[in-house]
C-alpha cells in the first residue's frame, strides 16, 4: 500500500520560468520517495539545465507529465492543496506543512492527491487557489519569507515522508472513514458552473456584478469536501430548480398570450 500511496501524490508546478527549478524539484521529490511530477505550461522545458539540476533524479523528469492547464493536472484528484501566503482577502482553510503531509499521505491511500506550486515571481493566482480544498503555508522568517520553489517543495515532500514513516513504525494516521469517495476536481468544476448558471436564472446572482458571492460559495463547498453522492444530489437539485424556472416561464408566457 505504501508504494501505491507515493504514486498517488503528484507535485504540480505552474508556469515555471527557470528550468533549473524543475530539475531541483525532481531531485527534492526523489530524495523523499516521490516521483509524480506535473508541469503546467512551463516556459522553458525540456531543457538541459533541468537535467543538470536534477542530478540523479533524471528518471523523475523522464516521466514528468506536461499539460497546458491546471485543470488537466488536477481533474481526477480527490484532494487539492495549493501553496500560498496567508494574506488573502477571503481566507481559505489553511494547513501547516505537517498537517499537509499527514493529510496528503492518508488520503493517497484511496485517491489521487495534488499539491500545487505557483510561479517564481508571484505564486498562484486567486483563481487557481480557488480550485483547492486547502492552502498550505510555510511559516518562514517574515523578514525574508520568499522561498525558492524547490525549497518549498522540499519542505512539503519531507512532511509527506515523515507521515509515511510514522505509519510504517506502527503509529498509523487516522482520519474519519467515509462511505463514498470524495468528488474529484473535474466534477466540482462542473458543479460550480451549474450552480452559477442556476443562481443567475433565479436572478439571485447578477452576472455583471457577482462580487465575491461565487468565491465564497466555492470556499464553502471546498471546506465541506463533498463526496460523489452528495455532489450528485446537489446537481439533481439544481436541475430541478432550472426545470421549475423553465416551466414557470412557459406558463407565464402562455398566460400573457390570452
Amino acid at each position: 500500500m505504501s508504494e501505491k500511496q507515493f504514486e498517488q501524490i503528484r507535485l504540480v508546478l505552474v508556469n515555471t520560468t527557470h528550468p533549473g527549478n524543475i530539475g531541483a524539484a525532481a531531485r527534492a521529490m526523489k530524495n523523499m520517495g516521490l516521483s509524480q511530477l506535473y508541469l503546467v505550461d512551463p516556459k522553458d522545458y525540456p531543457a538541459e539545465k533541468a537535467i543538470w539540476r536534477a542530478a540523479s533524479a533524471v528518471d523523475v523528469l523522464d516521466k514528468a507529465v506536461v499539460v497546458s492547464t491546471l485543470d488537466e493536472a488536477i481533474a481526477d484528484c480527490g484532494l487539492v492543496v495549493g501553496t500560498s501566503a496567508r494574506e488573502r482577502r477571503i481566507p481559505w482553510p489553511l494547513l501547516t506543512p505537517r498537517e499537509c503531509g499527514e493529510r496528503c499521505w492518508s488520503e493517497a491511500a484511496t485517491h489521487p492527491v495534488a499539491i500545487i506550486f505557483g510561479r517564481e515571481d508571484r505564486g498562484l493566482t486567486n483563481e487557481e487557489l480557488h480550485k483547492c480544498n486547502y492552502h498550505v503555508h510555510i511559516p518562514a522568517n517574515p523578514e525574508y519569507s520568499s522561498l525558492n520553489i524547490s525549497a518549498a517543495l522540499q519542505v512539503i515532500c519531507y512532511e509527506i515522508r515523515m507521515a509515511f514513516l510514522t505509519e510504517k513504525e506502527g503509529k498509523a494516521l487516522h482520519f474519519d472513514d467515509w462511505d463514498v469517495p470524495p468528488a474529484d476536481n473535474k466534477a466540482l468544476e462542473h458543479y460550480y458552473e451549474h450552480l452559477e448558471d442556476t443562481l443567475e436564472k433565479l436572478k439571485f446572482l447578477d452576472p455583471d456584478n457577482p462580487r465575491q458571492t461565487v468565491t465564497r460559495l466555492r470556499r464553502l463547498f471546498n471546506r465541506i469536501r463533498m463526496d460523489q453522492m452528495e455532489l450528485s444530489i446537489l446537481r439533481g437539485m439544481l436541475t430541478s430548480i432550472q426545470n421549475y424556472i423553465y416551466y414557470a416561464e412557459q406558463n407565464d408566457s402562455k398566460g400573457s398570450e390570452k
